[in-house]
């Protein structure tokens, strides 16, 4: 079946001091998008589109979507700040983009099939994307709710997913007794402290976690009826929010209040695939490492391509 692989590309990574989408850090020169094209290839992804911003879109073709080609279905869409609903404008004090939900609705011309969405940022293991293929394949019905629409996401264990050089943010997900999504919590100052976990906000309060619950490291799986729902409510979310020079409309947010209003569900996917990310340019290293490590034992072929 058509299923198409959503990379989210537009973000400079203010935390990491660089473009992380162009860093080459596996073994042969590859990306940590290249894994996950490489993953998503050989579980039935048969189309990529990457969301892009058009200021830096020539050197990105050039060299990073240029190595897809005659592999995969390669497409483009481009986040811009200015693409707003009618009867609202960019304050002039706003200096970033709006959120990945926001560059999620960019593909809302371009995407007609089951999507998945990642960073491209991040690395999410082969099991996810073979989980994620076979939510689609099984038609994405399977969840049995009477709702608009069935929706899955990857959901990874949120001690493992930490970074010892810095906080971290992450939707942190509770489920039922059927793996179904509940609600989705962001937090944005996640950090680890002995044998748990903490959220710091710069506000004070404080929240204490155990570690072993399930977090969203932004890998969903979608059917285009969710661009129907991030049109009906990006409207409503920037009635509250358009004049803030840095709040940013993020995929939990939406998925949270469609199940909360009982419009959508989420079947939790869980995976012990080890999860790879560069939030922090002193974590390169330790990812190249890990990198060279799936290449010794097989899990990847040098060259990757």
């Amino acid at each position: 079946m058509d299923a198409t692989l959503l990379v989210l590309a537009a973000g400079m990574g203010s935390r990491y001091g660089g473009l992380k989408q162009m860093d080459p850090v596996g073994p042969g020169g590859e990306t940590l998008m290249d894994y996950g094209i490489f993953d998503a290839m050989r579980a039935g992804f048969n189309r990529v589109v990457f969301i892009i911003r058009e200021d830096f879109a020539e050197a990105f073709k050039r060299d990073i979507a240029s190595r897809y080609e005659g592999r995969i279905d390669v497409g483009f869409a481009y986040q811009d700040m200015a693409d707003l609903p009618a009867g609202f404008t960019v304050p002039a004090e706003r200096g970033k983009p709006w959120g990945t939900a926001h560059a999620v609705r960019a593909a809302r011309g371009v995407v007609d099939t089951p999507f998945a969405v990642i960073n491209a940022d991040d690395f999410y293991g082969r099991d996810a994307y073979r989980q994620m293929y076979q939510f689609f394949s099984d038609g994405a019905a399977a969840n049995g709710n009477s709702v608009e629409a069935h929706f899955a996401m990857v959901g990874y264990t949120l001690a493992a997913t930490l970074s010892p050089h810095g906080t971290v943010a992450r939707g942190i997900c509770r489920t039922d007794t059927g793996g179904m999504l509940v609600d989705v919590t962001e937090m944005t100052q996640l950090i680890g402290v002995g044998d748990g976990v903490e959220n710091r906000p710069a506000d004070g309060s404080v929240v204490r976690l155990q570690g072993s619950e399930p977090c969203s490291m932004n890998f969903w799986g979608f059917t285009p009826q969710l661009f129907d729902f991030l049109e009906e409510l990006f409207p409503l979310w920037l009635k509250s929010h358009v004049t803030s020079s840095k709040d940013e409309w993020y995929i939990p947010f939406v998925v949270d209040s469609l199940v909360t209003a009982g419009r959508a569900d989420v079947r939790m996917l869980r995976t012990e695939a080890a999860w790879l990310g560069l939030t922090y340019r002193a974590e390169r290293e330790s990812v190249a490492t890990r990198l060279r490590q799936f290449v010794d034992i097989g899990e990847y072929p040098l060259p990757l391509w």
